[in-house]
């Protein structure tokens, strides 16, 4: 079954609401204008047969008719467009007509209902009666008054009303066609822009400064939405290019020293050499491997920490002791301050302050020292590292979390134990316990930032 599209919907809505509106507004019409006229006729119908009823009720006895039968042809013979009748108790008919034996039956139906309509002589009457009494007789009287006109006025009014109404019905169905299709150019824009939309065409926006305010919230969104995915299409398609770029270099040194292996017959101590070089590099790509995996089930929600008490200080302790030993070697010292529990997976926290104190202990020139800060606020914990060395640039800051980003402009490998990858795994295990990592650089110090919940 077709669907109708949306500029139909609208269009068949407002034809049937204006339909609708102009069908009641007419029917009240036509309905006030009939109760007027029915009034009238209703007053002029009351005053006649009032005045005959004080013309008869002056008689004493109905043998004393004929004296009035003149003042009665005035009163109700002089118009063409009413007649008056005249019955006994016994339904015999006194005027205008005498005598006459028994009146038509549909007059004698019309008294027993004392108002109402008729058809008489082919024409449509309306009627009233009333009951007067002159002497020791009872008399009906009966008036008649022609309604014929108003009825085929009102038969001609209908079908110009509704004639006019199933026209109108047409107009307004096709000016909410032409409306609705007008008002719903914005949606076949942003039809227009998605249709459009391709990975090399990500820049594409919708204008919103000429939209209506309905559908504004829905182009900004839209324009959000489109933000979003060049910014993941350009993130995804930098960390294709940096993992290209990162593996490069341990497959290429995998193949040089198999290739100069291979040359010529060597000893067996150098090829235990050349392949503890290989393995130097199968673990390095490894641990790469490792970490991009362990990014991609951040991203999707799959890592869920364990929900245990974790002592930070405690755990900075330990970690600290484990890099004494490279911090001696250049003069380096550890300061650590202050105390704070959170909830949390110990060995989650623990790599992600290893990354936090391997970083700071490669850059914090020889001699200097590096400061572990950790402070219980009344909702949350922080753990602050800070360590001395080259101020970082602003623009770098926001993105010292992204995976292989450094800041570097050549963009140097590293050492064979750097991939890039540690920040990025920091802030997905700090995000995984539902807490956040900004850095800050100033006057020659550079901190990290860590707040976890309290």
């Amino acid at each position: 079954m077709t669907q109708l599209s949306l500029t139909a919907r609208l269009s068949l809505m407002f034809m049937l609401a204006v339909t609708g509106v102009l069908a009641a507004a007419g029917y009240f019409f036509g309905q006030l204008s009939q109760h007027h006229f029915d009034e009238l006729d209703r007053h002029t119908l009351h005053e006649k047969l009032e005045a005959a009823s004080r013309l008869l009720g002056g008689l004493d006895d109905a043998q004393a008719f004929a004296q009035v039968r003149p003042q009665l042809q005035a009163l109700l013979g002089g118009h063409s467009e009413m007649r008056g009748f005249i019955f006994d108790e016994t339904g015999a008919q006194l005027y205008p007509e005498a005598p006459r034996a028994m009146a038509e039956p549909q007059l004698l139906e019309l008294v027993g209902r004392r108002a109402g309509e008729l058809q008489l002589d082919g024409r449509v009457w309306r009627g009233e009666a009333g009951h007067v009494r002159v002497g020791s007789q009872r008399l009906t009287l009966l008036v008649l008054l022609d309604v014929t006109v108003h009825k085929a006025f009102f038969h001609t009014f209908s079908g110009w009303l509704w004639g006019a109404l199933v026209l109108c019905a047409a107009l307004s169905g096709l000016l909410g066609w032409l409306l609705v299709r007008r008002g719903l150019q914005p949606l076949r824009e942003v039809t227009q822009v998605a249709a459009s939309v391709s990975a090399r065409s990500l820049r594409e926006r919708i204008p919103d400064e000429s939209t209506p305010a309905e559908l504004q919230q829905l182009v900004q969104a839209f324009n959000a939405m489109l933000a979003r995915l060049e910014d993941a299409f350009v993130r995804l398609s930098n960390f294709s290019a940096d993992i290209a770029h990162e593996l490069r270099t341990p497959l290429s040194n995998l193949m040089t020293h198999t290739e100069v292996a291979l040359t010529r017959a060597r000893t067996l101590d150098q090829y235990q050499d050349n392949l503890h070089s290989n393995l130097e590099e199968l673990q390095r790509m490894s641990r790469m491997i490792d970490d991009m995996l362990f990014l991609a089930k951040a991203d999707n929600g799959l890592i869920v920490p364990d929900a245990k008490l974790v002592a930070l200080e405690a755990l900075c302790a330990q970690l600290l002791d484990y890099y004494q030993l490279s911090a001696d070697e250049r003069g380096v010292r550890f300061e650590l301050s202050g105390a704070g529990t959170i909830q949390g997976d110990l060995s989650m926290l623990r790599r992600a302050l290893s990354n936090l104190l391997s970083n700071a202990l490669r850059y914090t020139p020889d001699g200097e020292r590096i400061r572990v800060a950790i402070e219980r606020g009344a909702d949350q914990v922080t753990l602050e590292v800070s360590n001395p060395g080259a101020t970082i640039a602003p623009e770098h800051l926001e993105r010292l979390f992204d995976r292989f980003y450094r800041v570097d402009p050549a963009r140097r490998e590293g050492s064979p134990s750097n991939a890039g990858l540690g920040l990025a795994i920091t802030r997905s295990i700090v995000q995984a316990h539902q807490g956040r990592i900004h850095c800050t650089s100033a006057q020659g110090w550079t901190s990290f930032r860590l707040e976890f919940p309290g």
